[in-house]
């Protein structure tokens, strides 16, 4: 924030707000309309951080987070607190008592779902408490439609506002101690499933037999319990697009999937042939792996993601597929709303690598007539070098018939 002339910095986005707070934003932000929940972050270390939270999850909030300046905004459920109430009491009498003591005001009137101005009053009254109401402040832009800017720009009054999307986004590049366990579970529950689909496959399986396979593997692994959900492309056959093709002697079966850790994404994938693979096959995926290992070489901490970019592409190319192209080889793996994360190990990418930093390297290929391939592992960058997160091996494995 010193680096870039701010005072402060507002976080919207209910990603943004988890990883500020270490709480769960709650169902108001299901809609990602900005104005749900907001933390404000003073770049001045000694000026308590605050967080805007609806009303519903305040409690939770305030046994969760490490934030204790919360302020809370009302939603569309209603929810009254009788512990502290009189068990004697009438039920009418009891419930009018609560509402006295939360504060409550006479007509109150819950929104349909939640107002985004009550968060954004909210804001104006902690910048000025904090004697930020004139300050250069930073918002997280990419979280707020351009509608709606003015109502924030006009509540929060003569603060300057700056767009600070790119620096929330690369201080959220590299993981702490938690969320690198978090993805290192991830993977390790996500290999559990792809060895589930290498033993399914055999003549005959269908695409959606070998996704029932990776699914039921995962659910019965022994930390399933910190899941938050999965994804799975698996491919089967000529087709590396869709369909629930049968696998055939010469098939590839393309496994590119990724398991959910509180929120927290793996990415894995691997390329199998039942039975022997013809000289096509083999030709393109050795095309892929000496790709993966010429960018395999450069990850570590110093070396830019371009670099990394143009040695997977020139591994590749010089396999014989001089015009082989693709916009990039790799990705940031984090909480985001998929599975790929900026940064990109692409060729226009700025970031350089350091420690800390959980990326996704792969080089795939898509054949129409022929199949999916896929190349990826996960991986740490580590003061020194680098540590990949997979086990299973990276070859083309062939299924007996």
């Amino acid at each position: 924030m010193a680096e870039a002339g701010l005072d402060a910095i507002i976080l919207l986005s209910p990603e943004s707000f988890r990883y500020a707070t270490g709480a769960l934003p709650g169902v108001a932000t299901m809609w990602r309309n900005a104005g749900a929940v907001a933390v404000l972050i003073p770049a001045d270390e000694t000026s308590e951080e605050a967080a805007v939270v609806s009303d519903l999850f305040a409690r939770s909030f305030r046994n969760t987070s490490h934030i204790t300046d919360v302020r809370e905004s009302p939603i569309w459920v209603e929810t009254t607190n009788l512990e502290a109430v009189d068990p004697e009491l009438p039920p009418e009498e009891a419930v009018a008592t609560a509402w006295h003591s939360s504060g409550r005001s006479e007509g109150f009137q819950r929104p349909e779902t939640f107002d985004p101005m009550n968060c954004y009053r909210h804001l104006a009254d902690i910048l000025s408490e904090r004697g930020l109401d004139r300050a250069r402040i930073g918002f997280e832009a990419s979280a707020i439609s351009a509608s709606d800017v003015g109502a924030f720009q006009a509540a929060l009054g003569n603060v300057v506002l700056v767009d600070a999307s790119d620096l929330i986004t690369r201080l959220k590049m590299v993981k702490t101690a938690e969320e690198i366990a978090h993805l290192r579970l991830a993977v390790e529950i996500a290999e559990g499933g792809i060895r589930a689909v290498q033993e399914a496959i055999q003549p005959g399986v269908t695409r959606n037999a070998l996704a029932e396979a990776w699914k039921m593997s995962i659910e019965n692994h022994s930390e399933s319990k910190a899941l938050s959900g999965s994804w799975e492309y698996i491919s089967v056959g000529k087709n590396p697009w869709g369909g629930n093709a049968a696998a055939s002697p010469g098939d590839l079966i393309k496994v590119d999937v990724g398991c959910l850790v509180n929120g927290y994404t793996s990415d894995t994938g691997r390329t199998f042939v039942l039975g022997t693979p013809c000289e096509r096959q083999t030709r393109l995926f050795d095309a892929l792996m000496d790709g993966f290992v010429a960018g395999s070489d450069l990850l570590r901490p110093g070396v830019p993601l371009s670099e990394v970019y143009r040695a997977t592409l020139a591994g590749i190319r010089a396999a014989g597929f001089p015009g082989y192209s693709r916009g990039h080889f790799g990705h940031g793996l984090g909480a985001g709303l998929g599975s790929e994360e900026w940064p990109f190990i692409s060729a226009r990418s700025d970031v350089i690598f350091e420690p800390g930093m959980v990326m996704a390297f792969e080089c795939p290929w898509y054949i129409d007539g022929l199949g999916g391939m896929i190349i990826e592992n996960q991986l740490l960058i580590t003061d020194t070098g680098h540590e990949m997160m997979n086990r299973l091996p990276l070859d083309l494995v062939r299924i007996p018939v």
